[in-house]
């Protein structure tokens, strides 16, 4: 039997060790890969997709707001994610749910809680805390803006990611190890795919989504 295969991505080693700790007393045969960046974490999925769940902070290097886990989702459709974060609002519980998240835990809790959501989320059930309200309606412009955002591609995301940092396209051509052209034509159909006609007007639109967690490209 195939041992379970959990990631942990999240940048203070102190909240991972807890992690792990609950993780190891739910199921005590695991592997647990850490990850403390989205690099990181892109790196082990890249080499070994095999992975049962991935328990994941909102707000790491690397990555900010939704951004992560849309591109996650993207790439790695079959691989459930989690978020684990410190901003545990229903809008944010309920975004993450929009965009895919098989559960959310908040990291006030407790290891016992954290043990609990683990092992029902693993059992195949979608887990959020008891007193969170889903039942608001999301603002239609959201909706719409949400709607499009999740037809872009993994790579579109990145570039995305990228654009949001304020880096030009020679530079995200560089870091993605891809010709400038190829960033061109990625950044022309997310603008398309947004319904946007700028740079900016997609980062801006981005941010509405993530609560303002994208940040708009600062102007040169």
């Amino acid at each position: 039997m195939t041992a379970t295969h959990l990631v942990i991505a999240d940048d203070h080693p102190l909240f991972r060790d807890a992690l792990r700790q609950a993780v190891a007393s739910v199921v005590t045969s695991a592997k647990i890969d850490e990850a403390g960046s989205f690099e990181e974490l892109t790196a082990l999925l890249d080499q070994d997709s095999d992975v049962d769940l991935v328990l994941l902070d909102l707000t790491m290097p690397g990555i900010s707001g939704f951004s992560g886990l849309i591109y996650l989702r993207a790439q790695f459709p079959a691989i459930p994610v989690v978020i684990v974060s410190a901003s545990d609002d229903g809008g944010t519980i309920r975004q993450s749910l929009d965009f895919g998240a098989s559960g959310f835990i908040p990291k006030r809790f407790g290891v016992e809680t954290l043990r609990d959501a683990i092992m029902k989320v693993l059992d195949g059930d979608v887990w959020v805390p008891a007193d969170t309200d889903l039942s608001s309606q999301t603002d239609p412009e959201l909706a719409r803006l949400r709607d499009r955002l999740v037809t872009l591609t993994p790579q579109q995301v990145r570039v995305l990611m990228m654009l949001s940092e304020g880096l030009l396209n020679k530079q995200i051509a560089y870091e993605l190890g891809v010709s400038e052209a190829t960033i061109k034509a990625h950044v022309s159909a997310i603008l398309q795919k947004l319904g946007v006609e700028s740079r900016t007007q997609a980062v801006i639109a981005a941010s509405k989504i993530a609560g303002g967690q994208w940040r708009a490209p600062q102007q040169p």
